[in-house]
């Protein structure tokens, strides 16, 4: 990512943009738009006045969000919708022609809003703010070619504004490419441990977790290890954390005395999202917590798994196994465009429930 200290240096790249106002991103072509969901509004305008400034992306189908030809980086992605569509939408990214998508989520889970329910973000590469508005300013450099794609698993019709913001630009020998990917159970088999990343084959760097984790059982849910096992590690990690909330960058359970979980959200960790029963139907906690290892990123050459338990207490000072609803999003930079993902997210998968 561009650093503050470069700010001034003078370079040849090119800034474009891709929107409904300029699906292509090419010179001089934004604005220009004369149908569009804004046409109505802008009929006594006409052209130049917002006439298209978003898309309609019917149930069951997908979207060509942005198509762009390289060398070039994705600086930038802006995005809003209704938030009804942010767990029944996925959210794919493609590099150079490759028919396998590197990045496969669910959208909200891409911008740290697993449960569906608005939380403010303050960190670097992802920023929500009021109301439901997304950022991304994950760096995606490619070489040739790039497509970015939304598809519409909901029974309704979408609406959904949006712009990637990218600059044509060589790409600096030996960059990666971003990756994403989406895991969830629900419940987490007793005795299990929910998996993050697998199958990953080649050399990268992992740089970040998104968690949204909803309780089954009453008392404390986050003692679990995150574990990373690097490069052919067998039965035991070469790194494996001390709990769940340690790795969030918290400790002692969230909990301020007298006011219990306490959310916070800073430039590389948070618990944005702290969502708790209501007396009726919702009976049980929820929460969304990322970590981002932009200055730690973890370094691997051969492959990477990544794995968090579920556990909790039970009587006698002893742990208990959780069989809690948890979706985790893993984000991480790779040599090759694509490489082993999970299934894909469908409807009734992602679903709140």
């Amino acid at each position: 990512m561009t650093r503050i200290t470069d700010l001034a240096r003078i370079t040849d790249g090119r800034s474009r943009s891709i929107s409904p106002e300029n699906f292509t991103g090419d010179k001089g072509a934004g604005g220009a738009a004369t149908e569009g969901t804004g046409a109505h509004p802008a009929r006594e305008l006409g052209q130049g006045w917002k006439v298209s400034p978003s898309v309609d992306i019917p149930a069951g189908t997908g979207f060509t969000m942005a198509e762009i030809s390289g060398p070039a980086v994705i600086r930038h992605i802006w995005l809003t919708t209704d938030a009804k569509n942010w767990r029944s939408m996925v959210l794919r990214m493609y590099w150079e022609h490759d028919e396998q998508p590197a990045v496969e989520v669910p959208l909200g889970d891409f911008f740290c809003q697993g449960w569906g329910e608005f939380a403010q973000v303050n960190s670097v590469p992802i920023a929500v703010n009021p109301k439901g508005g997304f950022n991304s300013y994950w760096e995606m450099p490619f070489t040739e070619h790039a497509l970015l794609t939304l598809t519409n698993l909901g029974p309704e019709q979408a609406r959904v504004y949006y712009q990637v913001d990218y600059e044509l630009t060589e790409v600096p020998q030996g960059s990666g490419y971003l990756h994403a990917q989406w895991r969830r159970n629900n419940p987490l088999p007793y005795k299990e441990v929910h998996t993050v990343l697998e199958g990953v084959e080649g050399a990268g760097h992992y740089v970040g977790t998104y968690l949204a984790t909803g309780t089954h059982n009453s008392e404390w849910w986050g003692e679990g290890e995150f574990k990373f096992y690097v490069d052919g590690d067998g039965e035991f990690p070469t790194i494996c954390g001390t709990g769940t909330e340690d790795y969030f960058g918290g400790a002692w359970n969230f909990d301020l005395p007298g006011e219990g979980y306490t959310a916070y959200s800073t430039p590389y960790l948070g618990l944005p999202q702290i969502l708790r029963p209501d007396g009726l139907y919702r009976s049980q906690q929820r929460f969304g917590m990322y970590r981002w290892h932009i200055p730690d990123p973890l370094r691997f050459s051969e492959n990477l798994r990544i794995t968090v338990q579920a556990l909790g207490w039970r009587s006698l000072d002893r742990y208990l196994p959780l069989q809690d609803d948890m979706a985790s999003t893993a984000l991480f930079y790779l040599d090759r465009t694509s490489t082993h993902r999970p299934p894909e997210p469908d409807y009734d998968r992602m679903e709140v429930l």
